[in-house]
């Protein structure tokens, strides 16, 4: 009998829920969530190690996790020490556990080792729908979930004024931190909503036409660009005409600099994630990055053949973001930023920079220092 007790009691601690997971056995359940993916996924009763299918999820995170961003982090996609080094240096400067968790793959998804993930013996995964880590179907999902791993999908890019809300909602429970995502959505909603709320009844003729080039210059051919959703769901949302939403068939792709120069937008936007001490081509914004290091670079950018004689670059309607909004919950600054270059006199109330600050002192254990937008004639 003492040894059925004893037995009763590990399980109450939710050991068995961790040892579980080497002898191939379910961990206890607490509810079930649909996930981004259409999924009915059962999340455990904790959660004590995560697996992150791209690293630029700790975006999503932060908010949620706060002081204890890294306690519960085992492994994580490499893409974000590449795609965003700035950002990342000053997380491992506040967070130096982060510069310890494990690699599971490097850029993309075909370099994810399903092995290295399961050696890791975590007790939940948090995949991206689109993007740069495994999808739904990958090998990784079909052999975590034979090792009764959950698996969650969330995703910021393909449509991400709809899905930021339905993410961190199942962040907020997978994670067991509904309050601090009630909190978080709260904040994102209210300010969305001032937006959208003035430009809903702004006639076409009134919203002008935007061209946003991503990874400005960093490729051989112009032009990268977004199409119905990612950075183009922001212009919409800020008041504005995407000129590439009509010509792509999906959320994000290229088209030809020559029908840029015949649309010849009202506005031109460049992005970038180049950091001070980058080289080659490109939009140095983010995390370090001064204003006048970000605007030199923006200057650069435009002076590109075709670019230079857009009329958006000739009449001073020219601008940088940082191209990170496109798959983080902070995208809510990316709409107020570009309504007040959109409509100056519709927002001239609209301060993005005292919502950035908002965001920082209330929701994020990181204060990053740096330019995540730009005038280019200030």
């Amino acid at each position: 009998m003492g040894r059925i007790l004893d037995n009763w009691r590990v399980l109450a601690c939710g050991v068995v829920a961790v040892m579980g997971l080497s002898a191939g056995l379910p961990a206890a359940r607490a509810e079930t969530v649909t996930d981004l993916a259409g999924r009915k996924v059962d999340i455990p009763t904790s959660v004590h190690r995560i697996i992150l299918g791209e690293g630029r999820l700790v975006y999503a995170l932060a908010p949620l996790e706060k002081q204890h961003l890294f306690d519960r982090i085992v492994g994580w996609q490499g893409e974000f020490r590449g795609a965003d080094t700035q950002s990342y240096d000053q997380y491992v400067a506040t967070f130096p556990q982060a510069a310890r968790v494990a690699l599971i793959g490097k850029t993309t998804a075909d370099t994810v080792s399903p092995e290295r993930v399961l050696d890791l013996h975590p007790d939940l995964a948090i995949l991206t729908v689109s993007g740069h880590g495994p999808g739904a179907a990958s090998e990784l999902v079909a052999q975590l979930e034979s090792a009764h791993v959950p698996v969650v999908f969330v995703d910021f890019r393909a449509d991400p004024l709809h899905d930021t809300v339905a993410s961190m909602q199942i962040l907020g429970r997978v994670l067991h931190r509904e309050q601090e995502a009630a909190d978080y959505l709260s904040f994102y909603q209210s300010h969305l909503k001032h937006v959208t709320d003035r430009v809903a009844s702004l006639p076409e003729a009134q919203r002008p036409r935007v061209f946003i080039e991503m990874l400005a210059a960093m490729r051989e051919s112009c032009c990268h660009t977004a199409g119905k959703g990612n950075m183009g769901a922001f212009i919409t949302a800020a008041g504005g005409q995407n000129i590439a939403a009509p010509l792509l068939p999906g959320y994000i792709g290229d088209i030809d600099l020559e029908k840029v120069i015949s649309a010849d937008p009202d506005i031109y936007i460049a992005d970038g994630t180049k950091g001070p001490k980058a080289s080659g081509p490109g939009l140095r914004m983010g995390a370090e990055v001064t204003p006048e290091v970000a605007r030199a670079s923006l200057r650069r950018v435009t002076d590109r053949p075709g670019i230079s004689s857009l009329r958006a670059v000739t009449t001073g309607h020219d601008y940088g973001i940082w191209h990170s909004f496109y798959d983080s919950p902070y995208n809510i600054l990316a709409v107020e930023v570009m309504a007040k270059w959109f409509h100056p006199d519709l927002f001239a109330d609209l301060d993005p920079d005292a919502t950035q600050k908002e965001l920082y002192d209330r929701f994020l254990p990181v204060r990053q220092e740096g330019t995540f937008w730009i005038n280019a004639h200030p």
